[in-house]
């Protein structure tokens, strides 16, 4: 049995107010400090506990040293109905992709669907958040990120391509929407971590060393691998594409050029907001996709399943438990927050 510390229980509520609060003292504007503490609330509400709270001392520093633009001067480019360009100045991610899913949607209930492209922002957040407020306006929602390289490619040695994530929410009538929330990488960065500070072994084919080579050894390996091999490594090269080099913000490029200012931690994205009336009857869209997602979940379990679940289902079902019960907080993050508190002049809330 590990005795390792019990989580602490925050409301979602408080947990939203504290790291708004510590966010505003970091430099950010209130509003632009609640739109960033409501990406990492609805993540770690949903359990995508690296994308949720423990984010925000991460944040913090990226603003104090100035990789974060805390009042930043974002622009919106567009020179056709549907399409725009959200310049983001380095804004947080949660900033300017919120300003993008908004921009979308506005311009996809006249034009029938829209993309919106992000140019130059810092670490998006859960992407799943953004297609998932287009969804809520009864839309469908496709992103696209693309980072720094951090991830092997099919044949190339050490790091080549970013684990950029791709996310589609589809709205229903009667059942949660369906989101699909997955990186090009077989795991996540932050999965390596935490193999290594437990010392659990790595699945096959997971990782790779710093030149490349495939372990299961979580002390040697420094990076994932593409998921499915050059299905990956390819999905992610073309990301780069629809995003960084259509907004003519190459990443991939000057990463793995000369230049110095080509290591500056930046990502960009694309939006996609389709609009179902645009193709028929909205609302027997939605109805259509419930009866999809009922057949699916009629279909017999196979031996040992739990279930059967469409990507978003379960993650759902999370974040109205720990809606009611309150949001489990690691013991070290939760120690960070607090200390971020005392530091910032910030009082936390008290928990039990």
């Amino acid at each position: 049995m590990s005795n390792a510390p019990s989580k602490v229980l925050v409301p979602a509520d408080d947990l939203r107010t504290l790291a708004a609060a510590l966010l505003e003292k970091g430099g950010l504007s209130p509003e632009h400090a609640r739109t960033t503490a409501d990406v990492f609330v609805w993540a770690a509400l949903r359990g995508v506990d690296s994308h949720g709270t423990a984010r925000v001392p991460a944040y913090l520093e990226l603003l104090a040293k100035g990789v974060a633009n805390a009042s930043p001067d974002i622009k919106i480019e567009s020179t056709t109905p549907a399409a725009a360009v959200v310049d983001a100045d380095r804004a947080p991610g949660p900033v300017a992709l919120s300003a993008a899913a908004d921009e979308a949607v506005r311009r996809a209930h006249t034009t029938g669907i829209a993309s919106v492209g992000v140019r130059r922002t810092v670490h998006t957040g859960a992407i799943g958040y953004y297609v998932s407020k287009i969804a809520e306006q009864g839309l469908v929602g496709l992103g696209f990120v693309a980072g720094m390289p951090n991830m092997g490619y099919t044949g190339v040695k050490g790091a080549a391509v970013a684990t950029s994530p791709l996310a589609i929410a589809v709205p229903a009538t009667e059942r949660d929407p369906l989101l699909l929330d997955m990186a090009t990488a077989t795991i996540a960065l932050g999965k390596i971590r935490q193999a290594k500070a437990s010392g659990t072994p790595l699945p096959e084919g997971a990782a790779a060393t710093e030149d490349g080579t495939p372990t299961t050894d979580p002390e040697q390996a420094v990076m994932p691998l593409p998921l499915g091999g050059a299905k990956g490594s390819g999905m992610s090269l073309a990301f780069e594409l629809l995003t960084s080099v259509l907004v003519g913000a190459p990443i991939f490029a000057s990463f793995h050029s000369d230049d110095p200012q080509g290591r500056k931690h930046r990502q960009n994205a694309l939006l996609i907001a389709i609009d179902p009336a645009a193709f028929g009857d909205a609302d027997a869209f939605t109805a259509a996709v419930d009866t999809t997602l009922a057949t699916l979940k009629g279909l017999p379990a196979a031996d040992g399943a739990e279930g059967v679940f469409y990507p978003g289902e379960r993650s759902a079902a999370v974040a109205a438990a720990r809606g009611e019960r309150g949001v489990p907080v690691a013991p070290k993050v939760w120690r960070e927050l607090t200390e971020s508190a005392a530091k910032l002049g910030v009082t936390p809330p008290t928990v039990a």
